[in-house]
């Protein structure tokens, strides 16, 4: 059973859909205090209608910032620093993957440079930033945890995402390893979990022809859901799990299989 340790303080990057919507959703039910962020006020209005209890009992806090904007970022985290306080837990899920009206990558030699460093702004570069902002609250307490949603194109030969997105995704495991040589004696773990196909809005229908060639490479049958990569982060961040530090975990359905 998984140890509740009630009450901590979770940022959830990318936290007002997909992946992020889920593992926020988790992390509430496990008790914890969340503070979450989406690039667009229309995602966080969303989200402030699904959490509003969470809200009205001060177990959720909801913001508008782009992480590609270091003063909103840096903003954010003085608020939740005034409003709660430093967080213990950092999941960074924001990303974002440029496809074709197919719903596939571009080719390499298509994608230009403005587009290159867009995605590595907000799938790797935020990730530094957000770790910098909460890993000196964390190393103040001896205590924290960092979970960095990696992807499967991170791992291996990308079958639908752009090369951009992979090697943002393979850059999240680089900076895993820096971070645990770096922080590991403060009582933190940093991990990297690593989801294969999952059905998110980013991801696309089930039905689009992207994810129906996808779940034919799957052994498990199917793509999975965002509350199956959120109950592994849940995992991860518990007590229980103090153990488990620089590992890429993956969670794929089969499609992959490391020796």
């Amino acid at each position: 059973m998984i140890q509740n340790n009630g009450n901590r303080v979770a940022v959830v990057a990318g936290g007002t859909s997909g992946i992020g919507l889920s593992v926020a959703q988790h992390l509430l039910g496990l008790g914890h205090r969340v503070a979450l962020f989406g690039h667009t006020e229309g995602a966080a209005e969303a989200a402030r209608s699904t959490f509003r209890r969470d809200i009205e009992s001060n177990s959720a806090m909801i913001k508008c910032c782009d992480v590609r904007n270091q003063s909103e970022v840096r903003g954010f985290f003085k608020d939740l620093e005034y409003q709660w306080s430093a967080p213990d837990i950092l999941v960074y899920c924001a990303g974002i993957s440029p496809k074709g009206p197919d719903g596939s990558a571009r080719p390499f030699m298509s994608i230009d440079l403005d587009e290159w460093k867009n995605v590595l702004d907000v799938n790797l570069t935020g990730a530094v930033l957000c770790s910098q902002l909460a890993l000196p609250g964390m190393v103040a307490n001896g205590f924290g945890r960092i979970v960095l949603i990696g992807s499967l194109a991170g791992r291996t030969r990308p079958m639908i995402a752009g090369a951009a997105y992979a090697a943002s995704k393979a850059g999240l495991v680089g900076l895993a390893r820096a971070l645990v040589s770096e922080f590991s004696s403060n009582g933190i773990t940093v991990n990297v979990v690593a989801p294969g196909r999952i059905i998110t809005p980013m991801a696309g229908s089930r039905t689009s022809q992207v994810n129906l060639d996808a779940t034919k490479r799957i052994p498990a049958g199917r793509a999975g859901e965002s509350d199956e990569v959120a109950a592994l982060v849940g995992f991860i961040i518990s007590d229980e799990a103090a153990f488990i530090n620089g590992a890429i975990v993956d969670i794929n359905g089969g499609e992959y299989t490391p020796a």
